[in-house]
């Protein structure tokens, strides 16, 4: 009898990782396989990576240095590496860990199955990566990245009512702190008639929201026959599919949130006004250094229009503190602008020095570890209280949300029901948890927002007895 193919895989990192990981698990689910959560048990185990920031890369390298006794005892285990990091380290991957079998750059993810099957045949230590950025034409190096594989696996996803859908891969600003653009490759739009047949088919498998992803996604153009295909086009296109009833998409660039998106987002219903738009700094010193190709003015008119156009979006954003040379000035200016913009909430994070980068070659990691930390817990407080107000403000409010499941609290106490706690998203992205049943998990449902934490909204499932209550306060 044939052994059982079982895979464990581990993905960290961005939504793009998540979903690369899903088409990864379709592959080789045609292959035979079934998942696990147990290392010790599969025959194969993979680790999706990223490289944005040391400790991703710290946490992968330990994962791995775990796994030295087991390939020992197991040597017929097939361990590999897929992903940025493996794009970046490349062969070095090999000198930290040597018994990794398999190196795997993120446009060669549809390779994953024969490259396995090359090490369990004898083949030996495979490696599949993409042109460096200089190692040939731009059309050379943009068909060595190039990984669009439509096959997908429910099982993967946050939801199966909720699926990513990559419209865009690669990246050409070339931020000096990023190293996204040598590790995805250039900026490439996917056509519209694929995205358009695979939301599709997403919605015939009960997906009701989709999330478009691109490392810059309103950067998105498809140009063929003369015919220019901007993300606004796509968006009214998805529009019309039957069965979707919501569309987001991630992360957008400052300098191209035009007025046509925004009028898009404004007026297709399904459209959630929620946008995703990184400003990295308040500071135009800092934002110059970073090559960010945008300055605070610039920003905040981006955001005037934002809030002129779409009076009731939810804008979020990023944040890099102890970029080099950042003064407490400089700081104070990135406060000042969090302060102002009133974001729903904001990823921040300590400055990590990436080797490949023009920050790591040309500029020096010069603020202190203990000056990071402390500006980043300020930020983040300041942030926080923000968000605290703007959930607050939201008491009494009927909110419609899309069921997601069980909380986390509720799955971590091991829940059954027949009521218990479960866990859903508003139409501006706000995380909402109420007293339901797992029956509800995939239902656009109303609730009633009665309490509010920095990133939680409380809410009750709406009857007639709390609306009419809900009306009396009013």
């Amino acid at each position: 009898m044939a052994e059982k193919k079982l895979l464990y895989i581990e993905t960290v990192g961005c939504q793009m990782n998540m979903l690369d990981s899903e088409l990864v698990v379709a592959s080789l689910r045609q292959q035979g396989y079934d998942l696990t959560d147990a290392p010790e048990s599969a025959t194969t185990i993979l680790f999706n990576t990223c490289s944005v920031r040391q400790h991703a890369e710290d946490k992968i390298y330990s994962a791995l240095g775990k796994l030295r006794r087991l390939k020992q005892s197991y040597p017929d285990k097939v361990i590999g590496v897929m992903g940025c990091m493996a794009q970046k380290d490349q062969r070095r991957i090999f000198d930290r860990a040597p018994y990794v079998d398999l190196i795997v750059g993120p446009g060669q993810l549809h390779q994953v199955p024969e490259l396995i099957e090359r090490v369990q045949g004898g083949a030996g230590r495979q490696v599949e990566v993409s042109l460096d950025r200089t190692a040939g034409s731009l059309e050379q190096i943009k068909r060595s990245h190039e990984s669009f594989d439509p096959l997908r696996d429910p099982s993967m996803r946050p939801s199966p009512w909720q699926a990513y859908v990559r419209i865009q891969i690669g990246c050409d600003k070339f931020c000096t702190y990023c190293i996204v653009p040598m590790v995805r490759g250039p900026e490439q739009g996917r056509p519209p008639e694929q995205i358009v047949a695979e939301a599709r088919a997403l919605a015939d498998q009960g997906c009701r929201e989709i999330t478009l992803l691109g490392q810059t996604v309103n950067s998105y153009r498809y140009r063929e026959n003369g015919k220019s295909t901007r993300l606004s086009d796509l968006l009214l296109q998805l529009h019309e599919i039957p069965g979707i009833d919501r569309l987001k998409f991630v992360t957008n660039y400052p300098k191209d949130m035009t007025d046509d998106l925004l009028r898009a987002v404004r007026d297709l219903p399904k459209c959630s006004p929620y946008l995703h738009v990184p400003a990295q700094s308040g500071s135009n010193r800092m934002l110059a250094a970073m090559k960010r190709g945008y300055t605070v003015e610039e920003y905040r008119e981006m955001m005037q229009r934002i809030r002129a156009t779409i009076p009731d979006a939810a804008v979020s954003s990023d944040f890099i503190v102890g970029f080099s040379g950042e003064t407490e000035d400089d700081f104070r200016q990135t406060v000042e602008l969090v302060e102002e913009c009133r974001f729903k909430n904001s990823f921040i994070f300590k400055y990590s020095e990436r080797p490949g980068t023009k920050g790591a070659e040309m500029l020096p990691d010069d603020v202190s570890d203990d000056n990071k930390r402390r500006r980043n817990n300020e930020l983040l407080a300041v942030q926080n209280r923000i968000s605290a107000e703007l959930n607050e403000a939201m008491v009494g409010e009927e909110v419609e949300i899309l069921v997601e499941g069980p909380s986390k609290a509720a799955r971590d106490r091991g829940d059954a029901g027949p009521v218990l706690q479960m866990t859903g998203r508003t139409h501006c992205d706000r995380i909402v948890v109420y007293d339901g049943n797992i029956r509800q998990a995939g239902q656009l449902v109303q609730v009633v927002i009665y309490d509010a934490h920095s990133h939680t909204l409380f809410g009750e499932i709406v009857t007639s007895e709390v609306r009419h209550d809900l009306h009396s306060i009013s």
